[in-house]
């Protein structure tokens, strides 16, 4: 049986996933998969239809999340997306029923809302046919995520997992927040980073943590060019 060229690029937010992950899917001609804004996009859709009521701040389960965890999962069944390479901003760009989609799932709350939808083992299970199906009749593809090498695509001939220090991160986001005209607090955003890492990493569905044969990078004093050209090289001798 012939093995996809899958590359699958996990890690928390903020590492520099999804930067090199089109910087990878340009090289290669590869189609690419943004998984964290899937689960952006449903928690964006969970908490517009008032179906997070029942999550406390630290995602754990209650009797009303129970009700609401189906619901959330016949949303994301409804969802129709596709995900498009953009030249312009050399990222992805995402369609919903053939809308792009604004820059509203990459607030700081919609990155709550996408942590907490994805402890929701239903909602993991709606999405897991949905990212198994990009990489079919492709020439390859570059999966960026938390647990694309180690659920989604577990046989990809190239994993990585990017990391990067929880300061550096809040460092890169404060600057990304005010070049983009926006007021930002350090201190609030480290604290975010570190409470959804905290979840993210003990979650009992899929936790983020690196596949046992993935390339392991902590970019925090690293330029986005070294990252590429470390991660060229390691794909390039797997595929």
């Amino acid at each position: 049986m012939t093995i996809p060229k899958i590359i699958t690029i996990d890690g928390p937010s903020g590492a520099g996933k999804g930067t090199v992950a089109y910087r990878l899917a340009e090289h290669f001609g590869f189609e690419l998969l943004d998984s964290g804004a899937l689960y952006r996009i449903v928690g964006l859709m969970a908490f517009k239809h008032g179906l997070l009521d029942g999550t406390n701040d630290q995602g754990q389960n209650t009797a009303e999340q129970k009700i609401n965890e189906q619901k959330i999962a016949d949303l994301t069944r409804s969802l129709n997306l596709s995900f498009h390479p953009s030249t312009s901003t050399k990222t992805v760009e995402i369609l919903m029923n053939g809308t792009p989609l604004t820059d509203d799932i990459r607030t700081e709350s919609v990155g709550k809302y996408a942590s907490k939808v994805a402890v929701l083992p239903s909602v993991r299970t709606a999405l897991f046919d949905l990212q198994k199906n990009m990489a079919t009749d492709k020439r390859g593809l570059v999966a960026d995520g938390r647990d694309m090498g180690t659920v989604i695509f577990p046989n990809a001939p190239v994993k990585v997992f990017l990391t990067a220090s929880s300061k550096a991160r809040a460092n890169r986001r404060l600057l990304q927040l005010q070049t983009a005209g926006k007021v930002a607090d350090y201190e609030a955003i480290l604290a975010d980073i570190i409470a959804r890492d905290e979840r993210d990493e003990n979650r009992n569905v899929a936790p983020s943590r690196p596949a046992v044969d993935a390339l392991v990078i902590d970019s925090s004093d690293k330029s986005a060019d070294d990252v590429f050209d470390e991660i060229l090289t390691f794909a390039q001798d797997k595929l």
